[in-house]
């Protein structure tokens, strides 16, 4: 026998796809779904019941329908592809410069969903090929809603993983300000104030917050402080990622750097200013490697690293937790131990600001204090064991990236993947075809 025998012979086929359908079935976990087996042996040995009930099936000559055949095409494309976003992979697109130099604005990636384990969809009534937003409104509705669930991945996320997550202050989004943090502008201005603005908002379910991606400087379990810019995890400094970089002082002798030769360095002169009284740039993002180079250019008189200090009492208001006590700014950070699933902290005035998110928000609980005493469920707390484990994530672009410093702690639940490849790359300050960055083809390393 063949193999061209073998492959169209219906017996082999019937057996091939019940394999590969039993092992999804078992990684799924859910074993109703054994009742589609049925539904495969109709489709390749009875053939019964016309399950794709939109394909005109064609007798020999007969002339074919080009919409039926259109139509028969994106059905078969959507379901493919939106398996494969739910399952193995998604398309994301860098929207900032909060990665540079690992990942740059106008980076087009796959996102793994197997490193992680992919999370099966909790609001799965969305328009296809969307995330939370098409034609100015909310892409997705909450007529059914499913509790968290995350398939076995390969491993769970590690030290300096670069990793796609839900935004965790997304779930309340200003319609007229989407891309801001919600709870920054109320921090500032207030509730009412920032609505009558901005509003009104949008409260949006888990798994359709905005996606970021960020460096996981420190898992659950770890201690992380920042002393100068540099992360130190239990003790030890994080290692030199090539991407990452830090904003300097560059003082020239009076005269702009060419923008040439600062492309050439691989600077993203969207972020550059030149100030003629320093003479020079206040703030010029380099890696190690371009600093070298930079310090190295005749015109450059001296080349100093920002370091943000805290200059009075309450200006670490905007830097988590947020109580104007710490005296913590993005470059002096911690200590700061975070949490961990099955840990229990004990809860008093000093630690509630550092977990009540947590507590409320992410493993929803009633949270509230009355008269100096902090309830859970209306019951007394004292100390509180944690649901899920969380982690601390940096963008490589340190001095301009709104990460955990900002706004806190990450949940495992948030986790979406960590990208895989970079199919294509463009420059959004170019036009085509300078545009596109053809070094960055198919990079897998970051």
């Amino acid at each position: 026998m063949s193999w061209k025998e073998i492959i169209s012979n219906k017996w082999v086929r019937l057996g091939f796809w019940s394999v590969l359908y039993i092992a999804w079935v078992i990684w799924l976990g859910n074993f109703w779904w054994l009742l589609g087996l049925g539904i495969i042996f109709d489709l390749i040995v009875t053939k019964k019941v016309k399950w794709l009930f939109w394909k005109k099936e064609y007798k020999e000559g007969e002339k074919h329908n080009v919409w039926l055949d259109w139509l028969d095409a994106i059905i078969f494309a959507v379901v493919v592809v939106t398996f494969i976003n739910i399952f193995f992979f998604q398309a994301f697109k860098i929207p900032s410069s909060s990665m540079e130099s690992t990942l740059y604005t106008g980076d087009h990636l796959f996102v793994s969903k197997l490193t992680y384990g992919p999370r099966l969809p909790e609001t799965p009534l969305t328009i296809p090929f969307t995330h939370n937003r098409a034609f100015g409104h909310e892409s997705y509705s909450e007529a059914i809603k499913r509790p968290y669930k995350r398939l076995k991945g390969f491993r769970s996320v590690e030290r300096g993983d670069v990793v796609v997550f839900g935004f965790p202050n997304g779930d309340t989004v200003l319609t007229r300000r989407p891309a801001d943090d919600y709870y920054a502008w109320v921090r500032t201005y207030g509730r009412e104030q920032t609505i009558r603005q901005f509003g009104p908002v949008i409260a949006r379910p888990m798994d359709k917050k905005d996606h970021y991606v960020k460096r996981c400087v420190a898992i659950a379990g770890d201690t992380l402080e920042v002393r100068d810019g540099k992360v130190w995890v239990n003790g030890t400094q994080e290692p030199d990622y090539p991407g990452r970089q830090f904003t300097y002082k560059v003082v020239t002798g009076g005269s702009k750097i060419n923008n040439l030769k600062l492309q050439e360095l691989g600077l993203n002169l969207s972020e550059l200013y030149f100030d003629p009284r320093l003479p020079g740039y206040p703030a010029m993002p380099l890696t190690d490697g371009m600093l070298e180079k930079v310090e190295a250019l005749r015109s450059v008189v001296s080349v100093t690293r920002n370091i943000e200090t805290f200059p009075s009492a309450g200006q670490d208001a905007t830097i988590f937790p947020f109580t104007g006590k710490t005296r913590w700014t993005a470059d002096n950070f911690g200590p700061l131990w975070i949490p961990e699933k099955g840990a229990t902290v004990a809860l008093n005035a000093d630690t509630l600001p550092f977990y009540e998110r947590i507590i409320r928000d992410y493993e929803h609980n009633a949270l509230e204090v009355k008269d100096g005493e902090i309830l859970i469920d209306g019951e007394p707390a004292h100390e509180y064991t944690f649901k899920q484990d969380y982690y601390f994530m940096m963008g490589d672009n340190r001095h301009n990236s709104l990460d955990s410093r900002y706004w806190g702690f990450v949940p495992e639940d948030h986790i979406v993947g960590t990208p895989s490849i970079i199919w294509l790359s463009t420059d959004a300050s170019r036009s085509f075809p300078s545009n596109i960055r053809w070094k960055r083809f198919l990079r897998t390393k970051f």
